[in-house]
């Protein structure tokens, strides 16, 4: 995925977001003739637009930078110098930065909120799917291993798992409202997550009776989901209140 390619060459992404401005600068200096600076400057925006839709805020800022740079020294006189002496071209060149850093954090609003969208996708899809299980009458163990799964995809969790009766007072209990608890006390999940050194338990509960749970493992990562994510994981919860599931499923880690 584009995204994992990101992850992996953000050094590569970054010295890119430097060098390349530079060198359509240099490539415009020598078409000076036929191109003019508002054109060179809409040309650099898009190079910034490019940059931006990476999704590295880092790289789209220093493309911005590089190519207000590579504007000032290429494309204005007194031309292979930094100091600009008509003031249209430094105006000119202050907006090319402005804009180029607005066009990269729009870009990057952008991709933010198809990311929530998707992610909201999912989270409905998980819910209908455990549902429609239930509906079909699909047996205990076959739900609870389908909304295990669910519920592990929705928390971005190591594991998880599901055991018989009400969650230990060790554990850590999500609320039906998202919150997170433990022996009574709220815990600043998004700040901290979920915790690490015992489960965070979902649990399952029928006519307030709780039947079994969910334990969510997050030993080796730091999780710090939404109070969103939190409640889906208590609806998927809820599918296996709707079928009683004696047998454990688990989910392997990622």
């Amino acid at each position: 995925m584009w995204t994992e390619w990101v992850e992996q060459n953000r050094g590569f992404l970054r010295g890119a977001a430097v060098v390349v401005p530079l060198l359509v600068s240099g490539l415009l200096y020598f078409l000076n003739g036929i191109v003019s600076g508002a054109a060179a400057a809409l040309i650099l925006v898009l190079v910034v637009v490019g940059a931006a839709a990476s999704g590295d805020r880092v790289a789209g800022i220093l493309t911005g930078l590089t190519s207000a740079v590579g504007f000032d020294f290429f494309l204005t006189a007194p031309y292979l110098d930094l100091h600009i002496t008509n003031s249209e071209d430094i105006e000119l060149a202050v907006l090319l930065l402005l804009v180029g850093l607005a066009v990269n954090e729009l870009a990057l609003w952008g991709g933010r909120q198809r990311a929530r969208a998707s992610e909201r996708e999912g989270f409905i899809r998980g819910v209908l799917e455990s549902s429609d299980l239930v509906a079909k009458g699909g047996t205990g163990t076959e739900t609870v291993g389908v909304v295990a799964g669910h519920i592990w995809h929705s928390l971005g969790a190591e594991r998880v798992t599901f055991a018989e009766g009400p969650p230990s007072p060790e554990q850590a209990i999500v609320q039906r409202d998202g919150s997170v608890t433990l022996q009574g006390t709220t815990l600043d999940v998004a700040g901290y997550g979920l915790p690490t050194d015992r489960f965070t338990a979902v649990p399952v509960v029928q006519g307030g009776r709780v039947l079994g749970h969910f334990q969510v493992t997050t030993a080796t990562r730091l999780v710090k989901p939404t109070t969103e994510q939190l409640r889906v994981a208590v609806l998927l919860a809820d599918q296996v209140a709707r079928r009683r599931a004696p047998a454990a499923a688990r989910h392997p880690a990622r």
